[in-house]
């Protein structure tokens, strides 16, 4: 079947891409993974390759695309050459749109330059060490000053991507109580800068997979928050966090589905090159039949994914829409690579081949962003059960 939903633009775009991953990627990344993370010097030349600045807007120095097509590339190429690139994909799939819908003209000016260039790489803090999905249970508060000039942070977040290089991290905190009526309410978000006084970072944590994204435990003692670093109104951060949730949801279904691509491509590279009983694996039965059963089911992931891309690009991917997209591509990755690893046989478990850091990598799509029962409650309220 032929795919419709990229263009010259795009494809040019994957050519540049695909050949920077084989010449600064590739060549460093099993340093990069022993290290458990990427360099912080590798954001820059992301910066310079234009990955940053793709949807912000011209003035800021970015392309001023609204679009999440060249994204969707950058999952294919990725995934496909077996690489991660880092806590990256954090500071544009998740905190981009929240400084893009709720910053300043002013805070704008002030964020965006150097968010493009990579000098300054941003990360999100929601989740904390006893709420796990549950936000509205949140605990740290940011208490504004006796004089109004600053608000005082105070609390603990964990499983932060990106949160031991970040410059900037959006941190959701308390600024009222919930209330009787709404345990939601009283969230809001602000922009910190990790320099501040009282803001640490704990244990960068150790996973199972995406070995190369730095993940860390968030500390704030009396940390001095600047009042002009607000990020939209107070009170309304979780309406804000909810705003997002289909974009980022679309990210990891997409990203699932590039996974489960890959898989297909390096497991029909091993048993095409891997001898047994005198012939290649690619020879006998069983393998043409799996790898036949895991292409089609990424045929259809694809056609979920790139469907899902379209409804985003036109403002029109619902809740529901998102939620099904990521449910369905994240249980297929997790069956596809699941198979393609065992054509890989006893080599199928060790990290130097790319399919045994994809099954780790791809383990986690099924809980993040909401878990797959999370999704499985929100397709079923929209169905009106």
């Amino acid at each position: 079947m032929r795919r419709t939903v990229f263009n010259e633009d795009h494809e040019a775009f994957r050519e540049t891409l695909r050949a920077f991953i084989e010449a600064e990627v590739v060549p460093v990344y099993d340093e990069w993974f022993a290290a458990g993370q990427a360099p912080r010097d590798f954001y820059y030349k992301l910066g310079e390759l234009g990955i940053f600045g793709i949807s912000v807007p011209e003035e800021f120095g970015g392309a001023g695309l609204d679009t999440h097509k060249f994204e969707a590339v950058l999952y294919e190429e990725t995934a496909r050459a077996g690489v991660q690139f880092g806590g990256s994909g954090v500071h544009v799939l998740l905190a981009l749109p929240y400084i893009k819908m709720l910053a300043t003209d002013e805070q704008k000016k002030r964020y965006l330059p150097k968010f493009v260039t990579g000098e300054e790489m941003w990360a999100i803090a929601m989740t904390e060490p006893g709420t796990g999905s549950d936000l509205a249970g949140m605990k740290t508060t940011a208490r504004l000053s006796e004089d109004g000039t600053h608000y005082v942070l105070n609390g603990a977040k964990t499983f932060i991507t990106g949160g031991v290089h970040a410059d900037k991290v959006i941190v959701c905190a308390r600024t009222a109580a919930p209330t009787a009526e709404d345990r939601r309410h009283g969230i809001s978000l602000f922009a910190v800068d990790t320099k501040s006084e009282g803001y640490s970072i704990g244990r960068k944590l150790d996973k199972l997979g995406l070995r190369t994204s730095d993940t860390a435990e968030l500390a704030f003692v009396d940390v001095k928050v600047p009042v002009e670093d607000l990020l939209g109104e107070e009170n309304k951060g979780f309406s804000y966090l909810g705003h997002n949730l289909a974009s980022e949801r679309w990210g990891i279904a997409f990203g699932a589905y590039a996974q489960a691509k890959a898989a297909v491509r390096f497991a029909k590279q091993y048993v095409q090159e891997r001898t047994v009983f005198g012939k290649p694996v690619a020879h006998f039965q069983n393998t043409k039949f799996e790898l036949a059963a895991c292409q089609a089911e990424v045929d259809a992931a694809e056609a979920v994914a790139d469907r899902a891309l379209e409804a985003l690009d036109a403002g029109e991917l619902t809740p529901a829409e998102a939620a099904s997209a990521k449910l369905f591509c994240t249980e297929v990755a997790h069956r596809v690579i699941d198979r393609c690893l065992q054509l890989h046989g006893g080599y199928g478990y060790m990290n130097e081949y790319p399919i045994a850091r994809l099954y780790a990598d791809n383990r986690v799509n099924r809980i993040y962003g909401g878990t797959s029962e999370i999704m499985k409650t929100i397709i079923a309220k929209d169905m009106g059960l």
